[in-house]
């Protein structure tokens, strides 16, 4: 295969993995905290990763154009996502559901958590004590939430992991 081949396969990769999540994340809209974007970033990565670098910006920025820009969640997935990356590529090296399912769900369980950080700079007022409160109070109001996007990713990444997986394999394993 030629270098522009093998160019132009990454760049059709990098489409169809954000078309993916695009999708995923629409088709689960209506689910409060369940979602595939967490599982899909996770397999992505192991299957293909650094490419994964490419599809993360992209998924936000056709995020905006659909929903608009909200400066909180904007700021918010632009380190939460790549955070969920770091973490895979260090602790996600098994090939096992289970260890990879833990990762997710804690994942899950800290989003709200990682989400507060952008409400630490929101000043109120002439109180700067303010905008730790906020972040607390939006964290703590969250928690609920939290709990089901902690549990729904460990059980999506627990039943759809190997089958997700498999099919990647034979894909990498079958390319010309």
């Amino acid at each position: 295969m030629t270098k522009s081949n093998s160019k132009a396969r990454d760049v059709a990769r990098i489409g169809l993995m954000t078309a993916v999540l695009v999708a995923s994340k629409w088709v689960l809209a209506s689910l409060p905290n369940i979602e595939l974007v967490t599982f899909l970033i996770m397999v992505f990565t192991k299957k293909f990763d650094r490419k994964v670098l490419f599809v993360i910006p992209a998924y936000i920025i056709i995020e905006i154009l659909v929903f608009g820009f909200e400066i909180m969640w904007v700021l918010a997935y632009c380190y939460v996502w790549p955070i969920l990356y770091l973490l895979t590529r260090f602790f996600g090296k098994s090939e096992s559901s289970v260890p990879l399912a833990v990762l997710s769900g804690l994942f899950g369980l800290f989003f709200g958590f990682l989400c507060s950080f952008p409400y630490l700079f929101v000043t109120t007022g002439t109180n700067p004590d303010a905008s730790l409160s906020s972040a607390i109070a939006w964290w703590i109001s969250g928690i609920p939430f939290d709990i089901i996007h902690g549990v729904s990713n460990f059980v999506i990444m627990l039943v759809l992991y190997k089958p997700v997986s498999s099919v990647f394999n034979r894909m990498i394993q079958n390319r010309t």
